[in-house]
């Protein structure tokens, strides 16, 4: 007999024994059998209705089955995601806007001072001195920003936007995207080409006129400011543009600055959050929406100017709200889009300080190890863009009189709004050094364990 089986009445409970040639019971033999009788039908339809809900009352947790229990970094990563990444996240776009902020006003000061100065150092020696490194380049950026208001002003700004408001919502919200895509490609271009002039204008500063080079120096130095001044004016309209559709959307009778926000935004969302990132590429994007926000201010000052010219009643208190919305929405998609791609790919708050560090070195000019960590901003667009918006605003603003007068009061209004903006670029300056010192030095006590973050 080589099995024997007792059953039990109660039908609980079943031995077995397998008997071997050589007289062993296997334990291995008795475990399939008892995992079968644990899932037999029989024993679960046994069970009452009312005595399966007391085993799940009082012995087994009511999500068990679709979660899991959580542990310390877990609810790390919880708090992260709502508290320490956002409020990290928002400084250092914060801190990326006013660098950029502080490197417009720089061609509304620095570059004409020195461009002035050359001239005025050209005029009183009678000389021809060859510019420097320095001189070249504010030259060629002068040049720029000339030619690209030059050209602006061509453009019947009132013939676009009657264009535009005569869209549909769908139509607007494509348009708006579309100079989005265009605007990021412009800016990367544009950086590129501006380092090609500054290149070539420090090539031309250092070569000796005696050497056969130098005409090959002049005349690349030339072609790359030809090539800037076309890329600048190409950017600097899709920015008007785009300045134009969102004054569009504010003013549209069916409010279709809403629909243009959320649709916006929220596409924003959908296109980066469930994407795999690294460090490196976060930390650009970063500096991405810092220079966004600072174009989003250039679009709201074009609105200003726009309102000041043509709005008709109370306005200012509707412009807030719009401006104020405008504002919200742009925070509020910024931290969820950063909160969520550093949850998903296991990004910590701490990166984002490695973020401000980098970026409080290129405050002080403080040499980084890799380049590409550094915030690129061209703001040559923008100011030609700011500029022509304001012009008119300014020639509004003017006192008929004689031309000789007329004058006078544009000379008194450049002077007055020269001394406005120097004052401005000195203050944000000193206290983006002086920022910039006191988190350096923070971070060096915390990676020294004196200071905790």
């Amino acid at each position: 007999m080589d099995s024997a089986v007792t059953d039990v009445d109660d039908g609980c409970k079943k031995e077995v024994s397998s008997v071997t040639s050589v007289g062993v019971v296997t334990s291995e033999t008795m475990e399939p059998l008892k995992v079968k009788h644990n899932l037999t039908e029989e024993s679960i339809l046994k069970k009452s209705p009312l005595t399966y809900f007391l085993e799940k009352l009082y012995n087994e947790n009511s999500l068990w089955s679709t979660t899991t229990v959580g542990n310390e970094k877990g609810r790390e990563r919880v708090y992260d995601t709502i508290f320490r990444l956002p409020w990290r996240c928002e400084l250092l776009i914060d801190v990326g806007f006013f660098v950029c902020f502080n490197s417009f006003l720089s061609l509304f000061t620095v570059v004409p001072t020195r461009v002035v100065m050359t001239s005025w150092k050209l005029l009183k020696t009678r000389k021809f001195k060859r510019p420097s490194t320095i001189e070249l380049s504010d030259l060629g950026c002068f040049v720029i920003m000339a030619c690209g208001v030059t050209v602006l002003q061509q453009i019947d700004i009132s013939l676009i936007y009657h264009i535009i408001r005569g869209q549909a919502t769908i139509k607007l919200y494509v348009i708006y995207n579309v100079l989005e895509i265009f605007d990021k490609i412009c800016q990367s271009f544009n950086g590129d080409v501006l380092q090609m002039l500054f290149h070539s204008a420090e090539g031309l500063a250092r070569c000796p006129p005696e050497m056969p080079s130098m005409r090959f120096w002049i005349w690349r130095f030339i072609s790359d400011q030809v090539l800037a001044v076309v890329a600048t004016i190409v950017h600097s309209f899709i920015l008007l543009a785009q300045a134009i559709t969102l004054s569009a959307c504010i003013v549209a009778h069916y409010n279709a600055l809403p629909a243009l926000l959320v649709s916006n935004n929220f596409s924003e969302i959908k296109s980066y959050v469930f994407k795999g990132y690294n460090k490196d590429n976060v930390h650009s994007m970063v500096y991405s929406d810092s220079i966004e926000r600072f174009h989003i201010s250039a679009f709201i000052l074009f609105v200003l100017a726009q309102n000041i010219l043509e709005a008709e009643g109370p306005w200012f208190q509707s412009f807030l709200i719009d401006m104020l919305l405008v504002y919200l929405c742009e925070v509020a998609i910024d931290i969820i889009k950063h909160s969520f791609i550093a949850k998903f790919n296991n990004i910590t708050p701490i990166a984002y300080s490695e973020f401000l560090e980098d970026l409080c070195k290129q405050t002080l000019h403080m040499q980084t190890e890799d380049v590409k960590k550094n915030l690129k901003f061209v703001p040559l667009a923008p100011a030609c863009v700011v500029i022509r918006v304001l012009a008119p605003v300014y020639a509004a603003n003017l006192p008929c009189s004689l031309l000789l007068w007329q004058f006078f009061w544009i000379i008194l209004f450049s002077a007055i709004t020269y001394i406005l903006l120097t004052s401005l670029k000195i203050l944000i300056g000193l206290v983006l050094k002086k920022h910039a010192t006191w988190y350096v030095n923070r971070c060096q006590r915390r990676k020294h364990h004196l200071h905790p973050d």
